[in-house]
Order: C-alpha cells, then sequence, then structure tokens
C-alpha cells in the first residue's frame, strides 16, 4: 500500500486548508484506521485525527478538536483532513498513516506511511 498526501501549503490564522491521503497499491479493508500525524521542527510526532470505516469511528487529538474534520470518500480511497481555524501552532509536517491500530491514536499501530505534506500558518 502506498499513501500519497497532498494539499499542504501557505495559509493565514484564521484560514483553512483541506489535506489529502490517497492509497494506492490495493485498496485498504474497512478495518484499517487511517490517521493524521503532524510534526513540527524539534517536536515529537503528534496525533492529529483518526478514522476507521468499520466501527464508523473518527478520533481527534485535543489541538484538532472543533477545528478540524476528518472524512472518507471511499470511491476515491481518499482521507481527507479539513482543517479551519488554523493557527500558527498548526504549522508542521503532516503525514497519513494507515494500519491495523488497536488504537488509532498509537502511530505504532499504523504500518503504511505517506511521505508528509508541509503545512505553514503565519500569524
Amino acid at each position: 500500500v502506498q499513501l500519497q498526501a497532498s494539499g499542504g501549503g501557505l495559509a493565514q490564522a484564521g484560514g483553512a486548508l483541506r489535506l489529502s491521503c490517497t492509497a494506492s497499491g490495493r485498496t485498504l479493508s474497512a478495518d484499517y484506521a487511517v490517521g493524521w500525524f503532524r510534526q513540527a521542527p524539534g517536536k515529537e510526532r503528534e496525533f492529529v485525527a483518526a478514522t476507521r470505516r468499520s466501527y464508523g469511528t473518527t478520533f481527534y487529538g485535543d489541538s484538532a478538536k472543533g477545528r478540524f474534520t476528518i472524512a472518507s470518500d471511499n470511491s476515491k480511497n481518499t482521507v481527507y483532513l479539513h482543517m479551519n481555524r488554523l493557527e500558527p501552532e498548526d504549522t508542521g509536517v503532516y503525514y497519513c498513516a494507515a494500519g491495523l491500530a488497536d488504537t488509532m491514536t498509537f502511530s505504532s499501530g499504523y504500518s503504511y506511511w505517506g511521505q508528509g505534506t508541509q503545512v505553514t500558518v503565519s500569524s
């Protein structure tokens, strides 16, 4: 499975971006969780959001709650991360990942990782 993350760029504080994570190689089963993580310079990788189709569940990290929305388009094998009310603290490289994660908030549960897409939010 290959994951392609895209949609990053430069945004102003208060603005919005939509990230996309498209899987190729094979269709991910509904049991797979697809998540977004981010890493800012000098900081550890941080969980942002995740979804699992089989249970219809979504989880959000504290920084994403109320501002970000994760959504799946199964026809396109793509998971989106809609980011609203962006803050400079949201700056970082955003990675999408897929795996049979027992706990969707832990990066260790994800087997496949995309290359990352840079998000920069200016104040």
